[in-house]
C-alpha cells in the first residue's frame, strides 16, 4: 500500500511539474497574433497647450484612453477567455501582408500627428475662430514593401497631381488612376519637407481587383492648416487617430465653456475636418481602461458597433455614441454646438458655470 501511495504521489508530482512546464512554454513561445489589452485612461489637459487657456475648475476632465497592442503567446492563442479584458487579433488584421511592426507604428505616428491637427481645426472653429484648413492632396501614410512605391514614396509625403490630373481630394485619385492599365508607368508630383518633387512609376495589378492599376500606397486627405492660436499637443509614444475627438472636447474646455462640469469623461473617436465621428479599435478595453478610472461617461462613435461593445462592456460608466462634434458638445452641456462662441465671447467657464 506504502508503495502504490508513493507510487501516485511521484506521478501526481511528474503531471503537475509537466503542466506547470506546459503552461511556462505556452507563455513564452510567440503566436504570431495580437492581444489587445486595456490601459487606463488619462487627463488630456496636461497633454495640450493653449494660449490663455482657462484654469481647470474642481474635479473631472476630458480623458483619452488607449490600448497596448502585444504579440500573443501560445497560450493567448488557444485560450484567449483566459483574459476576459483581452481580444485576440489576427497578424492578417492588425498588418497588411508584408507590412512590418516598423511601419506600422510610422504609420500610427503619422495618424496621431494628424488627428492633433484636426481636432484644432474644429475646436476653434466652434469657438467662433477663423481657420484656414483647405485640402490640398493625398498624404501617404503607408507604403508596402512589395509594391513599386516602396524605397521611393514614404510615409509623409503628399501627392499633389497624377498624370497631369491635380490631386486636391481624395476623391480625385481614383479617377486618375482609373485612365492607368495594370503595368502602365504613372508619373507624380509629390511634396516632401516643404519641396516638389517628380517621379515615373509602373504600376501592377491590384491583389484585389486584377483591373486596377495600383503602386502599393495607403492615403488619406491632406489638408494645409494655418490656425489662430499655437496649439501644441504631446502624448509621447502614443499614436493612432482615435483621440482626436477627446483633443477637440479639451480644447473647447481650455479655452472656452464649461464642458466637464465635475465630471470625468473618457472619450474616443477619430475626427474628421469637418466634425464627423467615426469608428475606432479596441473599444472593449478601452470601457474597461474608462472604467478603472470610475469615469462617469464614456463617448464614444456610433459607428460600426463601437456603442454596441462599449454598452455591453461599460460596467456602471454612462456611454454616450455619436455621429459628430456637434453631437458630443450638446450631449455634455444640453446646449447646440452653435452656442459655443457665444459663451467663450460672453467669459468661457465662469459664464457657462451661471447657466
Amino acid at each position: 500500500m506504502v508503495v502504490r501511495f508513493l507510487t501516485w504521489r511521484r506521478g501526481l508530482l511528474l503531471l503537475l511539474v509537466a503542466c506547470g512546464a506546459a503552461f511556462a512554454i505556452l507563455r513564452l513561445v510567440p503566436s504570431g497574433d495580437y492581444i489587445f489589452v486595456p490601459n487606463s485612461a488619462r487627463p488630456v489637459a496636461p497633454l495640450v497647450v493653449v494660449p490663455n487657456d482657462q484654469p481647470a475648475v474642481g474635479p473631472g476632465g476630458i480623458y483619452m484612453v488607449d490600448i497596448s497592442v502585444q504579440r500573443a503567446n501560445l497560450l493567448d492563442q488557444l485560450f484567449p477567455e483566459l483574459n476576459d479584458k483581452a481580444t485576440l487579433v489576427p497578424r492578417e488584421e492588425l498588418n497588411p501582408e508584408g507590412v512590418s511592426e516598423e511601419q506600422r507604428d510610422q504609420r500610427s505616428e503619422l495618424q496621431m500627428v494628424t488627428s492633433q491637427e484636426i481636432s484644432a481645426v474644429v475646436a476653434l472653429r466652434a469657438l467662433g475662430y477663423g481657420v484656414i484648413a483647405e485640402p490640398n492632396g493625398a498624404i501617404v501614410d503607408l507604403v508596402y514593401p512589395e509594391g513599386t512605391a516602396s524605397g521611393v514614396l514614404q510615409p509623409g509625403d503628399i501627392i499633389m497631381e497624377l498624370n497631369g490630373h491635380q490631386i486636391q481630394l481624395l476623391a480625385d485619385v481614383a479617377p486618375a488612376m482609373a485612365e492607368v492599365e495594370p503595368g502602365a508607368s504613372v508619373t507624380l508630383t509629390f511634396e516632401r519637407s516643404g519641396a516638389l518633387q517628380d517621379v515615373s512609376l509602373p504600376t501592377v495589378r491590384s491583389p484585389n481587383d486584377p483591373n486596377r492599376a495600383v503602386i502599393g500606397v495607403r492615403i488619406q486627405q491632406a489638408a494645409h492648416v494655418e490656425l489662430p492660436l499655437e496649439i501644441e499637443i504631446d502624448t509621447g509614444n502614443v499614436g493612432g487617430p482615435s483621440a482626436g475627438l477627446a483633443f477637440a472636447l479639451d480644447i473647447v474646455e481650455e479655452l472656452g465653456p464649461d464642458l466637464v462640469r465635475g465630471r470625468t469623461i473618457v472619450v474616443t473617436g477619430q475626427l474628421g475636418m469637418r466634425g464627423a465621428v467615426t469608428a475606432v479599435g479596441g473599444v472593449k478595453q478601452k470601457a474597461f481602461g474608462a472604467r478603472e478610472v470610475d469615469a462617469d461617461i464614456f463617448i464614444v462613435p456610433k459607428d460600426r458597433g463601437n456603442s454596441e461593445v462599449a454598452e455591453q462592456y461599460r460596467g456602471d460608466v454612462q456611454i454616450i455614441s455619436v455621429e459628430t462634434f456637434d453631437e458630443a458638445v450638446e450631449a455634455l452641456t444640453g446646449e447646440p454646438a452653435a452656442n459655443l462662441a457665444i459663451a467663450r465671447s460672453n467669459g468661457g467657464h465662469s459664464q457657462a458655470a451661471g447657466g
